[in-house]
């Protein structure tokens, strides 16, 4: 599904206007029982309600809301706010039609000083002062409101956006200049700094409201930006007919482990063979021959001469696909061993853990990485593997992109909302995961996932996508069965064929 930048939705609510057909302020008005209807569900007429308006079109949806809630007998005080004696056409004509009611008894319109009302805990407040337009940091009297609003024990629902939140860029927004809502009612989709964890503090729960925006509008307007979707997966996944041997299925190889971080190799294994491959050859330092052939018995070893670490690349001509990182550890010679088997292996490879820390400490040998290379770096790696912190979600994101781009890789940002950024620039949320799934290793299962997927045929993207939608479907599966305080990655594995089932059904 596609995501909209707050220029796109305004493009697409002028489409909607334009060939539906429909006004503009009838737009608004159906947009505004949809939201009195998400309201009068949750809240019940005895309920106060204080409605703070903006000069915009968020504010005159805002007192088109009043105006219903009024209508089915709430209690209603309305703040219009006309500081600069300019309202927007719609929030002129919804002005008009709050004076003109007979059911709200308490209008005020601010153009110069404010006195703010008293608000209790039993009040609902519903924040229309500021929708997605906003492109900088509130200020002066507005940001005063916003603090005076949330320091208030009175609930808040926020039309759209929480105001004062950006739809995209908040990397150098004033965080305590924004309405922390207890509900955010947003129209038409989530926006992009809804998917950041940074900004979560700000919406509450969140519910997206349909107000039927245009189809044919939704399927024109192009944008970079995108959510996985199960409807998206299931028509990328291979059929496996009954005649397929192991041979077809693909021969996959991780290089993986070093003495003490065996479990990492182990999980990623594991996960590959649950992943559907035919066949998987576990490069992984000699000391750890027994475990592995133990906790993974379908796995073919190929043990390095050094006891404890990789110490040499391998022919990899026969494989399909090839997976490196796990548990490696650091060692020069592991390093050299790595960005050996970068070199002279020509099947599609994923970078994941130690690799791409060692990566990081040879920052020259990016521009050597093949393209189509496959990274899977958690935040605080990718910060490593760029060369710098970065001050927020959406800074980290940017800096992803632009280096997706640059190599001409598929970036994974792991996350609550796994993002993929791929070469061309796009980047595409997953939609599947829980918090259950921090846990040590859940990233390994990942990898493990993506090299089987790989090794079976899958280009580069669909691996990507089938394998974060799929691992992040696999822990929601093992969260529903055992919650998510108790999980760990191996939970995650014994759930894919669940997972698998799910999507193939």
């Amino acid at each position: 599904m596609k995501i909209f930048t707050s220029a796109q939705m305004h493009e697409l609510d002028t489409y909607t206007i334009e060939h539906e057909p429909i006004r503009s302020i009838d737009l608004m008005e159906r947009a505004a029982r949809t939201l009195t209807r998400a309201i009068t569900e949750q809240w019940t007429p005895q309920t106060p309600v204080v409605v703070f308006a903006g000069p915009g079109n968020n504010g005159g949806d805002a007192l088109a809301v009043a105006r219903m809630l009024s209508e089915q007998n709430y209690r209603v005080s309305v703040y219009l706010f006309n500081i600069n004696g300019r309202l927007s056409e719609d929030c002129t004509i919804n002005r008009q039609r709050i004076l003109d009611s007979k059911k709200i008894k308490e209008f005020f319109e601010i153009t110069d000083e404010f006195n703010p009302p008293k608000l209790d805990a039993d009040t609902l407040i519903v924040d229309g002062l500021f929708g997605s337009g906003v492109t900088k940091p509130l200020a002066g009297g507005f940001a005063s409101l916003v603090r005076y609003i949330n320091q208030s024990p009175a609930e808040i629902v926020s039309i759209d956006v929480p105001s004062g939140l950006m739809t995209e860029d908040n990397t150098y927004n004033v965080r305590a200049n924004v309405i922390k809502a207890d509900v955010t009612l947003t129209l038409h989709q989530k926006k992009i700094s809804f998917l950041f964890p940074e900004n979560q503090q700000f919406l509450g729960k969140l519910k997206i409201l349909d107000i039927r925006l245009s189809q044919e509008g939704v399927q024109k307007i192009d944008t970079k930006y995108h959510i996985l979707e199960e409807n998206d997966v299931r028509p990328l996944l291979k059929p496996r007919t009954d005649f397929v041997h192991k041979g077809n299925m693909g021969n996959a190889m991780l290089i993986a482990g070093s003495y003490g971080m065996g479990g990492a190799a182990i999980l990623a294994a594991r996960a590959c063979m649950r992943s559907g491959v035919g066949k998987l050859t576990l490069r992984t330092p000699r000391r750890l021959c027994d475990v592995m052939q133990t906790s993974i018995p379908e796995a073919v070893l190929l043990p390095d001469h050094e006891e404890l670490y990789i110490s040499n690349a391998v022919d990899s001509t026969d494989f399909d696909a090839v997976a490196i990182g796990p548990g490696l550890a650091q060692q020069e010679s592991t390093a050299i061993a790595m960005i050996t088997q970068i070199r002279r292996t020509t099947a599609p490879i994923v970078l994941d853990a130690d690799a791409l820390n060692i990566l990081a400490n040879h920052r020259a040998w990016l521009q050597q990485l093949p393209k189509g290379i496959i990274m899977t770096p958690h935040p605080k790696e990718f910060e490593r593997l760029s060369g710098s912190a970065c001050a927020d979600s959406f800074e980290r994101l940017s800096k992803a992109r632009d280096m997706a781009e640059s190599l001409q890789a598929y970036i994974i940002l792991k996350g609550h909302h796994s993002a993929l950024c791929t070469p061309d620039g796009t980047v595409i949320f997953n939609s599947t995961g829980n918090g259950g799934m921090a846990t040590a290793g859940s990233g390994d299962v990942l990898t493990g996932i993506i090299l089987g997927l790989l090794a079976r045929g899958y280009r580069q993207q669909e691996a990507c996508t089938i394998g974060m939608y799929l691992h992040g479907l696999a822990g929601d599966i093992a969260a529903r069965e055992l919650g998510k305080e108790s999980m760990i990655a191996s939970d995650i594995i014994a759930c894919i064929p669940k997972a698998f089932k799910r999507l193939n059904d």
